[in-house]
């Protein structure tokens, strides 16, 4: 299995640590450092979005011709 995280795995991801915000779980001395990674996971799947974008365009672009 690849070391790396499918889009839809950081989806889930991303779900999860929202849960975990609204959850009875939620403790506030662990709140920032999920805090930070939730946003760095959220800056990994725009960053993915754009990559898959931009080869939904080339693929449309070249079908195109």
């Amino acid at each position: 299995m690849s070391a790396t995280k499918s889009l839809n795995q950081k989806f889930e991801e991303l779900e999860k640590a929202k849960e975990w915000f609204y959850s009875d779980e939620f403790n506030l001395d662990e709140a920032t450092s999920k805090y930070k990674e939730t946003i760095k996971l959220a800056k990994e799947i725009e960053k993915d979005l754009a990559e898959l974008k931009n080869e939904i365009e080339v693929l449309a672009e070249d079908f195109s011709k």
